[in-house]
């Protein structure tokens, strides 16, 4: 038998984005349900890092989390800068604004997505939050009466469906007209290895602009107890044209010139696992809907350059929680008044997200990022700009400007 449960508003997916979600609503004291198809704690295929973005919505949400991250040995490692390589083997490490001995934490970390989404999971107040986890939803029906959201087991009827399933987002194809899109979509693998050499001490994170993967990257972030996340992601669009087999493509690289002493000892842990980023380059692509929002990776919202698409899933979040809030006073569920959350998403970070897909071009050319890898070496602003994936929020605001291209670049 079918059981019935209704309420104002429903949450399918408890990622990141279905949490940041389900967390500000508890704040503003509104009960919700949130469905999610597996049963924590479950891996989730990504690179691991957590970013700025990310650290800042955390702050915002309990700052006292911040410290739960820096004192948990076991899981989380903290991440204090990038190094970047380009094409041509030249290489630029660049230490995050703050310091280790200068910050009470670091502006990001790197943990396997097990252990972050179950930490965050674990952080639902199941005073407002109905959790209903083990729960595959089979359909959702959507109409001027309302919200019908169906499993096997159960019904959740509500006035208001938020959209945090990820890549599987079933309310974006069937009622936000979505469909795979390969110049707006990137394939990636991840793979967990023992006894890389060379990794930094203070956890900097490794993004390889290798020729060989362009227009994408080989990244190697560092991870507790001396593993390593090891990647790599390249647009879909050149994947499907030049039928690259990206494992091959990996282990190819893994084994040149540049990183084979490196990995002469590794052992990989497992088996390299695939998956598909719905990236954020298409210019203002609907997000809502009548009675629907769609968050994080169902709103195709990764960034398209880093890849990055835990920060904007969380924000995205926030901003969905907001809107309902505003909806329910309202009393008004309808796809214009919903459409206030598409404004608030794009004028926050339509901006970066269209840079981000602006420099996604520019690697395509491999001399051209050679001479701008070159130009980050060489240009402080420059370099301390080019962290904003990783550290200051308002910093980002920069690559926003196209003035600021034609000054640093340029002089």
């Amino acid at each position: 038998m079918i059981k019935l449960i209704e309420t104002d508003i429903v949450i399918i997916g408890a990622g990141p984005a279905g949490c940041s979600a389900s967390l500000y609503l508890a704040q503003f004291g509104i009960p919700h349900v949130v469905v999610e198809k597996e049963v924590y704690p479950r891996d989730k295929i990504c690179g691991d890092a957590i970013s700025g973005k990310v650290v800042s919505q955390l702050k915002k949400l309990n700052p006292a989390w911040l410290d739960e991250l820096k004192l948990d040995k076991q899981g989380f490692i903290p991440s204090w800068g990038v190094v970047f390589s380009a094409p041509d083997g030249n290489e630029v490490a660049i230490p995050f604004k703050h310091k280790p001995h200068e910050a009470e934490h670091s502006p990001g970390f790197v943990t396997k997505r097990l252990d972050f989404d179950y930490w965050l999971f674990q952080k639902l107040d199941r005073e407002y939050a109905t959790v209903l986890e083990g729960t595959e939803v089979k359909d959702v029906i959507i109409d001027e009466t309302g919200v019908s959201v169906i499993s096997e087991t159960t019904e959740i009827r509500a006035k208001l469906l938020i959209s945090a399933e990820g890549t599987r987002a079933l309310v974006a194809k069937k009622y936000g007209g979505y469909k795979l899109e390969h110049q707006h979509h990137s394939a990636g693998l991840r793979a967990y290895y023992d006894g890389v050499t060379g990794l930094h001490q203070d956890g900097f994170i490794e993004l390889h602009f290798v020729k060989e993967s362009l227009p994408g990257y080989l990244w190697i972030f560092p991870l507790p107890n001396g593993q390593a996340n090891v990647g790599i992601g390249m647009l879909s669009k050149y994947v499907s044209k030049k039928k690259v087999n990206l494992k091959k493509l990996m282990l190819e690289v893994l084994e040149s010139d540049k990183f084979k002493d490196r990995f002469k000892d590794a052992k990989l842990q497992g088996k390299i696992h695939g998956w598909g980023l719905p990236l954020g380059s298409k210019k203002k692509r609907p997000i809502s809907g009548n009675r629907f929002m769609l968050i994080g990776d169902s709103g195709s919202l990764i960034d398209p350059f880093t890849g990055e698409g835990i920060g904007n899933a969380m924000f995205s979040g926030k901003w969905a929680a907001e809107q309902a809030r505003e909806s329910l006073a309202a009393n008004d569920f309808s796809a214009n008044e919903l459409h206030k959350y598409d404004l608030t998403v794009y004028q926050k970070i339509g901006g970066e997200l269209q840079v981000s897909a602006w420099m996604q071009k520019l690697i395509i050319f491999p001399w051209l990022f050679n001479w701008m890898i070159g130009k980050i070496k060489r240009n402080k602003e420059l370099r301390e700009t080019i962290t904003f994936m990783f550290d200051d929020v308002d910093l980002r605001k920069k690559f926003t400007n196209p003035m600021f291209y034609l000054r640093v670049l340029f002089k």
